[in-house]
């Protein structure tokens, strides 16, 4: 998310109109629309309540700098992206400085995981060895930031493992046991997010072969909404007993495009009534781009009042 801009422009509900969002008819103003208008300090209760039961996706890079005075203000709850490049550039000591200003203030956070070029159930071992190895780094820094859950990339595609899905899976359970012991001594959970995989099986059956707590599996809306072939229904019974994390973010089937909730064609409100059903309360997180979609994503959640009943700690 590259928050730049103090508040986002006002064009922007024209924006979410023509893209074919539907916002109802209502006497308050839009969410993106009070942050221009209320100076910094004035609380928002609508915002305030909204903000509370999701976590947004913020780089540590510019969670280390400009962007780090918005998150205290407006107490953004951060998944903290840390890339590859972030692990070579940024020194240990900076993200100590982050972790312990974030535990101060009393914000909880979540970890993304490095994923470019990884692929943790490789069938080439030095490949396989250099993305235990990122991983790994990702989970010593989680150890100072303590995050409720540390988001990986499963990375299975079956366009690459063509004939070779069973030794994927050795392989993949071979990684994720040796790199348990460190989200345990980071008090926290892995959850393996889908990106291209067309059903829910391959990371299923991951699961099973772990059978860990520490282990678990985070939803990606948008990622499905592209690449997923089997129905919603199905990824949520058969992912259900291992859901902890949910990636909130909308495009139109066609690429990725990080859209606000409700501006694209995934069901959000099937989605959601769904987890209900089951009784199932993962940790959210909105994946947003810019400032402005976050206040855009916020809204839109607040209009279609999906997340009514869902409670602080993320549960509903």
């Amino acid at each position: 998310m590259n928050i730049i801009r103090s508040h986002p422009p006002r064009q922007a509900a024209g924006n979410a109109l023509a893209a074919g969002f539907k916002l109802p008819l209502r006497r308050a103003p839009p969410l993106w629309y009070r942050r221009c208008i209320f100076p910094a300090g004035v609380e928002v209760p609508q915002m305030r309540e909204i903000l509370g039961k999701i976590h947004a996706h913020v780089p540590i890079r510019l969670l280390a700098g400009k962007v780090l005075p918005l998150v205290l203000r407006e107490r953004i709850r951060p998944e903290i992206g840390i890339s590859h490049i972030a692990l070579d550039e940024i020194a240990r000591e900076e993200f100590l400085r982050v972790a312990d200003i974030l535990r101060q203030e009393g914000l909880p956070v979540t970890i993304h995981a490095p994923f470019m070029d990884l692929r943790p159930g490789a069938l080439d071992p030095r490949i396989r060895q250099v993305s235990s190895d990122r991983i790994g780094q990702a989970l010593a820094l989680a150890a100072y930031f303590r995050p409720r859950s540390v988001v990986c990339h499963a990375s299975f595609d079956e366009r690459y493992y063509v004939s070779a899905e069973e030794q994927w899976l050795e392989n993949s359970v071979e990684t994720w046991r040796r790199l348990l012991p460190a989200a345990e001594d980071a008090g926290t959970v892995i959850c393996l997010e889908n990106v291209y995989e067309k059903e829910p099986l391959q990371i299923r059956r991951l699961l099973e072969a772990v059978a860990s707590p520490r282990l678990r599996f985070c939803f990606d809306t948008g990622h499905f909404n592209i690449f997923a072939s089997a129905p919603l229904e199905q990824w949520i019974d058969e992912m259900g007993p291992w859901l902890g994390h949910v990636h909130l973010h909308d495009n139109s089937g066609a690429r990725d495009e990080h859209l606000p909730v409700g501006e694209g064609t995934f069901p959000f409100p099937e989605f959601f009534a769904r987890l209900r059903e089951r009784s199932l309360r993962p940790i959210l997180t909105v994946e947003s781009h810019s400032e402005r979609d976050l206040w855009r994503m916020l809204d839109n959640l607040e209009a279609r009042k999906l997340l009514d009943g869902w409670d602080e700690d993320g549960r509903s």
